[in-house]
């Protein structure tokens, strides 16, 4: 399997905080990854330096072998923000959102083509959004709003794809939803990277995963991943506990 993602020693300071330190990991092309870890552990300082939204202190990273600044001019990642990031009363419709990912191939114009508006209305397609399009994107539900940044990546045709806790706030029809779509995305041969709290749907989500405290501390088999041991050493639990009755840690 090729690495579409390479992160090597990498350290980010925010001030006095290390939030990454000597973090290093590969994620696959064509699989489903989840990247697992307790709040503050550098899961969105992660996503934010691969995308190339901070700078790291030291360290690579690379994404299908080009430097963060080349992929995202060249729309080769797309990201799926945590819903706090995003400001939901912005006057802009669900079609407007998906034709954001249009815009680097529009040229200085920013006027779309008849290729563009195809693109986009595929890719409200393939994540049911057609109905919903006309609608102001604050208006749609958790899992909804979710699904119209996934179409964003789809129309820009991304081929790597960063998702910051896409079932946080999602019911359960709406999350499996999405995770059919991830693994229909992958199966492709894109390359998604999910962060999430929601270990009961990672062995129907990913193919392997990823457990970070500012540090990569495992990266492999899901079900490796959830034992007890390794969840304690996620998060600072007792071993025997750390698995809860609803699967959260």
């Amino acid at each position: 399997m090729t690495a579409a993602i390479h992160v090597r020693d990498v350290t980010v300071r925010y001030g006095d905080v290390i939030a990454l330190e000597g973090a290093s990991v590969e994620v696959a092309a064509g699989r489903v990854t989840g990247l697992v870890g307790m709040n503050g552990s550098g899961k969105s300082t992660l996503f934010k330096a691969i995308m190339g939204m901070v700078r790291p202190d030291t360290g690579t990273v690379l994404i299908n072998g080009a430097d963060t600044r080349a992929a995202r001019s060249g729309g080769i990642v797309g990201y799926v923000p945590q819903s706090e990031d995003v400001d939901w009363t912005f006057p802009v419709s669900v079609r407007d959102v998906v034709m954001m990912g249009r815009y680097g191939l529009q040229g200085i114009t920013r006027r779309p083509r008849a290729v563009d508006r195809a693109a986009v209305e595929e890719a409200l397609a393939r994540v049911e959004l057609t109905e919903y399009a006309h609608r102001q994107i604050g208006q749609l539900s958790g899992g909804q709003k979710k699904r119209a940044f996934v179409a964003r990546g789809i129309a820009q045709g991304a081929q790597v794809l960063l998702l910051d806790e896409p079932f946080a706030g999602v019911d359960k029809r709406s999350e499996a939803t999405m995770v059919a779509l991830l693994r229909e995305l992958a199966a492709e041969g894109r390359t998604i990277l999910v962060s999430t709290h929601d270990l009961h749907a990672l062995p129907q989500l990913a193919d392997e995963t990823v457990l970070l405290q500012r540090r990569v501390l495992f990266h492999g088999s899901v079900a490796e991943a959830l034992t007890p041991e390794k969840l304690a050493l996620t998060f600072g639990l007792d071993p025997l506990g750390a698995l809860g009755k609803d699967g959260a840690a």
